[in-house]
């Protein structure tokens, strides 16, 4: 029989190991989470979402099929968080608006947006695919970012005294415009005599975008 010091001390072990196991399972699940979804990101770069089945991403994040149903539910599921996380404007909030400088805001978000475009070519083969198909995942990427740009529209209208339609149009024109010259880039060598391959064209294509913005805060401001 064990002394009552030592007893006490084993408990104690005990106690502590116990408390750190949830905690362990719960950091092993997100790392092997961040592992799938590194291993989508992987795939869709590679060979495109065409490519995505249970098995080949298992394999590529070498895990067990079971878990990819354990975490994600399911291949939809998982396609579905996958582009969500990726999508440029389902991640964007209200907090990128500083009420102080509503036009700076606004070209920083639409910088951000090439940005992100020309450096991520998941992103570009994610909006192709868009384009291409329609199935659960994409409906839901696009609920996210219908329900984020209304929430940065509304915002802009309430900050400017501009109707929301008004917003509505030059957000989607300007949005739309990057997106497509982002889009035919990797084939399209100029757009009206501006190079999309290189950052010289691309800080034109921002400065159109800067000009349009000033243009628009200064009629509403008269």
């Amino acid at each position: 029989m064990l002394p009552i010091s030592n007893l006490s001390l084993w408990l104690l072990i005990g106690n502590i190991s116990m408390s750190t196991q949830p905690h362990n399972r719960m950091k092993n699940r997100e790392q092997t989470e961040s592992r799938i979804l590194e291993a989508v990101a992987s795939i869709v770069e590679s060979e495109g979402f065409e490519k995505l089945g249970i098995n080949t991403i298992a394999s590529k994040a070498n895990v067990s099929k079971m878990l990819i149903y354990r975490y994600f539910g399911g291949l939809e599921e998982l396609i579905a968080q996958f582009i969500i996380q990726k999508d440029y404007w389902a991640n964007t909030g209200t907090v990128i608006i500083n009420p102080q400088s509503v036009g700076d805001s606004i070209k920083n978000m639409f910088r951000k947006q090439i940005e992100q475009l020309r450096n991520d070519v998941t992103l570009r083969r994610l909006c192709r695919w868009e384009l291409s198909c329609n199935n659960t995942s994409i409906e839901q990427l696009r609920d996210k970012r219908e329900e984020n740009g209304c929430s940065l529209i509304k915002l802009v209208s309430t900050l400017t005294g501009c109707p929301n339609t008004e917003v509505a149009s030059l957000a989607s024109i300007l949005s739309a415009a990057i997106s497509y010259l982002a889009l035919i880039e990797d084939q399209c060598l100029s757009y009206n005599g501006i190079s999309l391959q290189n950052d010289k064209g691309w800080d034109e294509i921002m400065k159109g975008v800067e000009m349009i913005v000033d243009l628009w805060i200064k009629s509403i401001q008269e």
